[in-house]
């Protein structure tokens, strides 16, 4: 707002709106949904209050994509005639894909926050970049902390999709040569007690969860631990389903000791530790990765608006200039090879789990 001196009329000042795609409702992961909006909130009001970006405020436009690629496609249209300068968000791979493919097809710049599939768009674009990892890199650390734990008979349960068939295969291809063997459960055709005679009759030491949360994953989760011939097995979920806070709420003590992948630094920084202290106060509970690369994605935005207004060209073709202090380290995106979009290479990755001894709190056992 500001007051024209002649008229003393109040003037309100244009926005730079960002249009926000995140999973708020079933069957989205709606509790990743939340705190990636979090994080993205917090950001554009600090943004704010600190002026703005060059006096004009920052307006984040919401929309919940419940995880439908084609409601996210349209959200995408809706926002793109909204006016807005950029999209951010996302955490489901394949609404993130459909994001990805819309935007890239009418010229509007694309930051993904936490969605990791590698082929994220068909082919090579300049509207995209991605802050997350791509699955490719943190599941092989994943599969480097299971050999490296002594595994080498490991069992896949996974459900059908695009973002589970793509993570077998990036642990089928990096364990293979390592003397790793997997063994792939097909969720549609197991109940919970068929899958534990499966990995019984399979000789598995770990099994590797690649389902939806809660369900099957939590019901799979309470057969394996109720099961004494199971008693030494793994379980492990590099999706990182263990991190929020319904899974210990639903399985208790049995969802500590499952390793998942998190993409946080061993010790936050001051702009980190500073952060999240604001990010718990606002969720009323610890903040997930997620809701720090939400408040990352903003940070990446305000440079880029702030260097280049909202011309969606210019923006697009800013990606590997950006620069900025991320509060998870120095964010720079390249060409990463295999990788079409811009890629931030990479950020820190972490094999953890929740300590047995105190589910409240995690233990880092890898780091890549």
């Amino acid at each position: 707002m500001a007051e024209d001196a002649m008229s003393g009329m109040v003037t309100q000042i244009p926005s730079y709106k960002i249009g926000a795609l995140v999973p708020l409702t079933r069957p989205g992961w709606a509790e990743a949904g939340h705190h990636l909006l979090a994080g993205l909130e917090l950001a554009v009001g600090e943004v704010n209050e600190a002026g703005g970006v060059a006096g004009r405020p920052l307006e984040l436009v919401v929309r919940d994509t419940a995880a439908d690629p084609r409601r996210a496609a349209a959200a995408v249209d809706e926002l793109a005639h909204l006016g807005v300068a950029a999209l951010a968000g996302e955490f489901h791979s394949v609404v993130a894909r459909a994001v990805a493919a819309r935007a890239d097809a009418l010229g509007l710049p694309f930051l993904c926050s936490s969605a990791v599939l590698d082929a994220l768009t068909d082919r090579p674009t300049d509207h995209v970049a991605r802050l997350a990892p791509a699955q490719s890199h943190g599941w092989r650390i994943f599969a480097d902390f299971l050999l490296g734990a002594g595994h080498r008979r490991i069992a896949v349960a996974a459900e059908p999709s695009v973002y589970w068939v793509s993570g077998t295969r990036v642990l089928q291809n990096h364990l293979a040569p390592r003397g790793g063997d997997l063994v792939e459960l097909d969720l549609r055709a197991l109940t919970p007690s068929a899958v534990c005679d499966a990995l019984v009759d399979r000789r598995a030491t770990a099994l590797v969860l690649l389902a939806g949360h809660p369900d099957p994953a939590v019901s799979i989760v309470e057969a394996v631990r109720r099961d004494p011939r199971l008693a030494d097995l793994l379980i492990g979920a590099p999706a990182g389903q263990p991190e929020l806070a319904s899974w210990l709420t639903r399985l208790g003590k049995d969802g500590a000791a499952v390793p998942f992948l998190r993409y946080l630094p061993e010790r936050l920084g001051p702009l980190g530790t500073r952060v999240e202290a604001a990010l718990r106060e606002r969720l009323g509970e610890a903040p997930s990765f997620v809701a720090f690369e939400g408040y990352d994605t903003i940070t990446v935005l305000t440079e880029v608006l702030r260097s280049h207004g909202s011309d969606r060209t210019a923006i697009a073709a800013s990606w590997p200039r950006v620069a900025v202090e991320g509060t998870r380290g120095p964010i720079r995106f390249s060409r990463t090879p295999g990788i079409d979009v811009w890629q931030w290479a990479w950020p820190p990755v972490q094999v953890v789990d929740r300590d047995p001894a105190d589910p409240d709190r995690f233990r880092v056992l890898h780091t890549g």
